[in-house]
């Protein structure tokens, strides 16, 4: 049995995406250790880079971990992977790089340091072409459950489109399956998230309002909150639906706001103004009282 450390910086998808690789390489025989202790064989770093720190944290991370193992296979992916190859691939103890249509390969390329060519449980139960599912089963009472992947929107300050590629998604029945095995774990609670959570059916034809339906007749799971979710994306629709109480869809609602002034809105590239948010806001709270 090889031995493997997971370092995952960043948001609560990247966490997600963790899990399931860790789930798969488990089920082929990779054992967890802490990456303090030294005794991984191989290295998994999920990297982030929204910001320059998280950047530079990132490389940090990757020098640290190659110290305290210098023979160990360093194996990065994430966000700052895919901006910044070049650069990572020249930092001593990295074995491979994997940009974000890359990450299906990523459990059977580190099956394949243990000698094994038959791949890894990851790939073939999470790859749908260069779209990634996954799901995190580390916390208690919660799981975060990836719906959509990537971002259109391509704002003017924002790296992320970048990162994370084109939005994309699964069809809802994958998405469902996932959930139906959430349940089976024992947990109660989903959190839906995404990238950009409410653009989700771009690239299968289905809308984000008949994937909540899906997913709130799901036996099982007691409870779903929506992640961030931008005010344009959150239509009257759903929020009508969760504030009938038959449906359950928590009356959790994070919406973005970015900025009170219009005038930054727009040179941000943002697709809404202050007045739609307020609206947004307005017409939550005269349906849902908190």
């Amino acid at each position: 049995m090889k031995k493997i450390s997971y370092v995952t910086l960043g948001c609560k998808l990247n966490y997600a995406e963790t899990s399931t690789y860790q789930r798969g390489l488990a089920a082929y025989g990779w054992e967890s250790v802490s990456w303090t202790s030294g005794e991984a064989d191989v290295f998994l770093v999920n990297t982030c880079s929204v910001t320059e720190h998280s950047d530079k944290k990132s490389r940090n991370i990757i020098r640290k971990l190659h110290r305290i193992n210098p023979l160990a296979s360093i194996v990065v992916t994430g966000c700052s992977a895919e901006l910044r190859r070049e650069e990572i691939s020249r930092i001593e103890g990295v074995s491979r790089v994997f940009g974000a249509n890359e990450k299906a390969a990523v459990a059977a390329y580190i099956n394949g340091l243990k000698g094994e060519t038959e791949g890894a449980a990851a790939e073939t139960d999470c790859a749908k072409g260069n779209y990634f599912g996954a799901y995190s089963s580390s916390e208690r009472t919660r799981s975060f459950l990836k719906v959509q992947d990537g971002c259109d929107y391509k704002c003017h300050y924002c790296t992320v489109p970048y990162a994370r590629g084109e939005s994309r998604n699964e069809p809802i029945s994958d998405i469902v399956e996932k959930a139906e095995a959430i349940a089976q774990s024992g947990i109660k609670e989903i959190v839906v998230t995404g990238v950009n959570t409410g653009d989700f059916g771009k690239s299968t034809g289905e809308s984000f309002f008949s994937l909540l339906q899906a997913l709130s007749r799901v036996e099982g799971i007691e409870r779903y909150r929506i992640s961030s979710i931008e005010p344009n994306l959150l239509t009257e629709e759903i929020v009508d639906w969760i504030a009938t109480g038959t449906s359950k869809i928590l009356p959790h609602f994070h919406i973005p706001l970015q900025s009170g002034s219009d005038t930054i809105l727009e040179n941000m590239g943002r697709r809404y103004r202050t007045a739609d948010f307020a609206a947004k806001i307005a017409y939550i709270l005269s349906l849902i009282h908190i």
